[in-house]
């Protein structure tokens, strides 16, 4: 056990300490507490650690609404001895530093709330369960196989919880994911052991039942697998465990954020890149009519196959089935007045960047889950002309330190 002066918030729900000259990184801590901490980890050049008691308490600690949110216990929130204002404050400042230091840029960040999740709890509609060895669901620890069993999620939405998954054993079974939609439907996805079957037990609610099959794949086993989720006149389909914005406020919070920057006009020439089941697609569709065209490209083919289906009221609105690297070289693009790109979690990289400058886009959307990888790509951008033009930062991941941006950039 070491005694440590908390400082500065960082990226991944750690604060920064020092112990004899070294790096912690401390986690269950606030900026400005004096906390003792177990060490969890140790590298030559840095270490791990949980505050395991608070000596002195920052003004924006509270006592965790979760019974499994603590050191040593469920891995899935970080913040919940935050209050969502001290949460939300910590987000802007990783997403701040991350800016200031990998792109150079100095800018004052706002994270935003997102409507849809009362106290910061009953939001997450998609969660997904491991099992341990005799099929009891939980979740991992934190950088651990070790699993938390838990008998109910705070952050679950109530449509979730609905199922009562975690009321029952699931054997043979690696994990469960459940997903419950805003148009009513719930689906549950289960990961079998290798060369072994599961055996569903009864739920609490009607569901769709598929098993994940690997690599983004699910085959149906009861129900269509099908989901619909509506934002604003329109409803999308979603197979399966798709992506779509799990918080459910974020898809229509972002969908304008998106929609404000770009600034589509009719008869423009858009590109969805990463485009998933076609939610900005088919905003930018509207906009710029059928003057105009959207070319979109995702590489998962159960995406694509919704992304056709939810456009094709849209038909100038065309989507293809492929890498980003390799697709615009492979339908030959050349040019777009306007870009939008929401990537996954590693963000673009060097090559997309350099590719997607190359069209002269008069501006790019450009929408992060990780302000790390946000900030890495914006300072590529910068190298080829595009600067950061406007920024916003939503709270689309409450108790957790996951945060949305959504950045605009021009040339």
């Amino acid at each position: 056990m070491v005694e440590l002066e908390v400082g500065p918030v960082a990226h991944g729900g750690w604060c920064v300490a020092r112990h004899e000259g070294r790096v912690v990184f401390v986690r269950h801590a606030l900026p400005g507490e004096r906390v003792v901490a177990e060490i969890t980890e140790e590298t030559t050049r840095f270490l791990r650690a949980d505050a395991v008691e608070i000596l002195e308490a920052s003004p924006d600690r509270v006592t965790p609404p979760c019974p499994y949110a603590g050191p040593g216990l469920c891995g899935g929130c970080d913040w919940q001895h935050a209050t969502l204002e001290a949460q939300r404050a910590l987000k802007a400042s990783v997403v701040a530093e991350q800016l200031s230091r990998l792109a150079g840029i100095t800018r004052d960040v706002l994270v935003e709330e997102v409507p849809g999740a009362k106290d910061g709890l009953g939001w997450r509609t998609r969660v997904q369960f491991a099992a341990t060895r005799e099929g009891v669901l939980g979740f991992r620890k934190h950088r651990s196989h070790d699993i938390q069993p838990v008998e109910a999620c705070l952050i679950a939405h109530p449509s979730v919880e609905e199922v009562g998954v975690e009321t029952h054993t699931w054997r043979n079974s690696m994990g469960v994911e459940v997903i419950a939609s805003s148009g009513g439907e719930h689906a549950v996805v289960i990961a079998p052991k290798p060369r072994s079957s599961v055996a569903v037990p009864p739920l609490e609610a009607p569901a769709s039942i598929l098993v994940n099959q690997g690599k983004g794949r699910s085959e149906p086993r009861h129900g269509s697998g099908m989901l619909h989720e509506q934002v604003g006149d329109r409803v999308f389909q979603v197979t399966g465990s798709g992506f779509w914005q799990v918080h459910p406020g974020a898809a229509e919070t972002l969908l304008d954020a998106v929609l404000s920057y770009a600034a589509p006009e009719p008869g423009e020439w858009a590109l969805d890149l990463y485009c998933g089941v076609g939610l900005f697609a088919a905003g930018l569709a509207e906009a710029v009519g059928p003057s105009g065209a959207v070319f979109g490209v995702e590489n998962e083919a159960a995406a694509v196959r919704d992304a056709r289906a939810n456009l094709r009221d849209l038909p100038w609105a065309q989507v293809e089935r492929g890498r980003v690297e390799d697709a615009l070289d492979r339908f030959e693009i050349e040019r777009a007045d306007l870009v939008v790109v929401d990537p996954p979690r590693s963000g673009l990289g060097r090559e997309v960047v350099t590719r997607i400058a190359s069209l002269e886009a008069s501006r790019l959307v450009y929408v992060s889950c990780d302000p790390a990888t946000l900030a890495r790509d914006l300072a590529w951008f910068a190298e080829l002309g595009y600067d950061l033009a406007d920024l916003r930062a939503f709270d689309a991941f409450p108790m957790t330190h996951h945060v949305e941006c959504v950045a605009l950039l021009v040339r």
